[in-house]
């Protein structure tokens, strides 16, 4: 019978290892009565093998070591046809019986942690996988396995380290980028928590909120609360240039420029206000003003420019965003490093990338002033002299303070250096372990890494439509709507009528308040799947946005058969449907039925009032304070946990696993 493999290639090469092994063991055993029969029952091992007929080879392994149960290549072989044919108890048990006679084997080492790890086990697979990468340094799949396990385990730090140990020995090894991109992002959310456990009445915290709102697409609320935190101490760097961006993209000119000039004048160091004013340029099309300011950051710092010119053309339409870009990175006036830094931060074609934080930074042309050894770190950073700032601080003999480390990971982290800005906040952490700052700057480097990371997985295979909207999928579960979009577009130029990439698109437009958008792309699906649940839900919560309870009534029927950790969202629709039409107890009852699906207090408020109305005022005092309480949670965190990327877009409440 065949066996169900997929034909690992990684596991075919240890067999064909572990086989040459094999045939030195064996050397001395010809004389033995069963040699024969033992060479013959490889023989034909190794031929099931070679036609992928793993359950075969697993019955000839089998037969294997019945003649020679004393030679552990023969159980680990036997293990990994085992672990092909998904029989993992019987691999587990191969495995174990190989270490037992030789502890130094590679192979079991490294599978029986990978087996323990995928049964549920993985605080047992730790040692194996340890064991594994101390005894073959040169092979990715070992940090790459006990990454993964560390994920799983939620040590997300750790996972980290061993991932990008794996991608330094094979940086094309795309589970290692994805992986890795999602726990720095649950790690991003780990941080999140405990500020908002410790710290959310620091402007730290309300930057970080204020900054979530701005991705969102929330920009008047955005700008509200930034304006909130211009006078508090201690302040965020950059503040006002943040309000800036969000009052520019909110529409208010004018208030942008005088919060740009007003970063200017209090805080020079801060090329956020030169790349404002820039942008303001841009759109009044004063372009030699904008390249001048351009050209001013560059020759300060080259790593600030390159991290953050992008903002330039955030909010802008696709063509005349790609219009500004082109403009900007062809100007002959500008230096030829400059415009090819700005290829490559505008991601046009023909570019040349500039190194990755994970790669080689050093190869990024240094600014032109002169390196001043008179200087200190501090007035580096108040020139905007970043990298010299982090040059300065990382290179001292004696390790920095609390106060240098803090200024490192700001430096760094401004230089486009975040995986010195993460070491930094990280060794903060170890010298003050309650510090709301060394969190601050923690949360925003490793989400740079992380985007990074995923965009590197992406690079891999930019022509896969799955990919696309897998990472559609988590961008939209991070409320980054923009990007979430783009990459369910870039799916669907791929294969025109994707389902998967038209419900992604269809609720990543619904949560911008696009519900034109959303109606057309969810109509357009059903026409070739007219009973599916998520479209039909997306349809429903469309018509009730507008109003049209009774018709959203026929979709509401059909969302009844989506998964069961959606059932609550579709029962607060029709709680809401219900309310709409003026039936009471029916809206009370549904909405009660999904009100585990409220994530903004909207459920709870609309329960409050219905209960008013039928003048149960304690019930909807009680519907009230949960509201408030729901509103705060959210307010205080700003971030949002990264699920399953193998669900559904629309499924906001999940199980953890292990990404692929």
């Amino acid at each position: 019978m065949q066996g169900s493999s997929t034909g690992n290639p990684f596991v075919t090469h240890c067999a064909k290892l572990l086989l040459v092994l094999l045939a030195g063991s064996m050397i001395g055993f010809g004389q033995q009565q069963p040699a024969s029969s033992l060479e013959s029952a490889l023989a034909d091992a190794q031929h099931a093998q070679a036609t992928g007929d793993y359950a075969a080879a697993a019955n000839d392994f089998k037969q294997a070591v019945r003649f020679e149960p004393a030679m552990p290549e023969l159980w680990a072989n036997l293990g990994l046809m085992q672990h092909e044919t998904g029989d993992i108890p019987g691999a587990i048990a191969s495995f174990q019986q190989a270490i037992r006679l030789k502890p130094s084997l590679y192979v079991p080492n490294l599978f029986l942690g990978i087996d323990y790890a995928h049964s549920g086990r993985a605080k047992e697979a730790i040692p194996y996988l340890l064991t594994a990468e101390r005894l073959n340094k040169a092979d990715p799949q070992a940090p790459l396995a006990l990454g993964r396990t560390y994920f799983t385990l939620g040590r997300f730090s750790a996972a980290s380290q061993e991932l990008e140990r794996s991608i330094a020995l094979d940086p094309k090894l795309g589970p290692a980028w994805f992986t890795l991109g999602i726990a720095r992002l649950d790690e991003v959310e780990e941080d999140a928590r405990i500020m908002s456990e410790e710290g959310k009445e620091s402007p730290f915290s309300g930057v970080l909120y204020a900054d979530s709102l701005a991705k969102q697409g929330r920009f008047g609320e955005s700008a509200s609360l930034f304006k909130t935190l211009l006078d508090s101490k201690p302040q965020p760097p950059c503040i006002r240039s943040k309000y800036g961006f969000a009052l520019l993209r909110g529409h208010d000119v004018s208030g942008a420029a005088s919060a740009f000039a007003a970063e200017r004048a209090a805080h020079p160091e801060c090329g956020l206000g030169l790349l404002g004013r820039a942008r303001i340029d841009l759109d009044e099309g004063n372009t030699d003003e904008a390249t001048r300011l351009i050209r001013e950051l560059w020759e300060r710092d080259h790593g600030f420019l390159a991290s953050n010119v992008a903002v330039l053309l955030e909010g802008l339409p696709g063509e005349k965003a790609e219009s500004v870009a082109k403009t900007l990175a062809t100007d002959v006036n500008l230096p030829a490093n400059l415009r090819s830094a700005l290829e490559s931060a505008f991601s046009l074609s023909g570019s040349e990338n500039l190194p990755s934080n994970l790669t080689d930074r050093a190869a990024l042309p240094q600014p032109s002033v002169w390196f001043d050894a008179n200087h200190s770190a501090a007035q580096d950073y108040a020139d905007g002299h970043f990298e010299q700032c982090e040059h300065r601080l990382s290179s001292a003999p004696v390790p920095p303070n609390a106060d240098k480390l803090r200024l490192l990971a700001a430096c760094a982290f401004f230089a486009g250096d975040n995986q010195q800005a993460l070491q930094a906040a990280s060794t903060l952490k170890v010298i003050e372990p309650h510090s709301i700052e060394a969190l601050y700057w923690s949360i925003q480097a490793n989400e740079l890494l992380a985007f990074d990371a995923l965009a590197q997985f992406q690079e891999l295979d930019p022509d896969s439509p799955k990919n696309h909207v897998l990472l559609g999928d988590i961008y939209h579960q991070l409320e980054r709507n923009d990007d979430a979009e783009a990459e369910y577009l870039k799916a669907l130029s791929l294969v025109p009528g994707d389902h998967a990439a038209m419900v992604g698109l269809a609720s990543a437009y619904l949560s911008a308040n696009n519900s034109k958008g959303a109606m057309e792309i969810a109509q357009a699906a059903l026409l070739n799947s007219p009973n599916d649940p998520e479209l039909n839900l997306i349809l429903a919560e469309v018509l009730i946005g507008q109003h049209q309870y009774a018709d959203a009534q026929a979709y509401l029927a059909k969302s009844l058969q989506v998964k069961p950790q959606m059932l609550p969202r579709v029962h607060a629709l029709m709680g809401k449907a219900y309310a709409g039409m003026g039936q009471t107890p029916e809206a009370i009852e549904q909405l009660k039925l999904g009100a585990s699906s409220d994530g903004d207090g909207s459920v709870q408020y609309l329960l409050s009032r219905l209960y008013r109305q039928i003048g149960d005022t304690r019930d909807a005092n009680d519907a009230l304070d949960r509201m408030k309480e729901i509103k705060q949670k959210r307010e205080s965190r700003g971030y949002k946990e990264v699920q399953d990327p193998d669900l559904s877009p629309l499924e906001s409440s999940v199980d953890r696993a292990p990404p692929p």
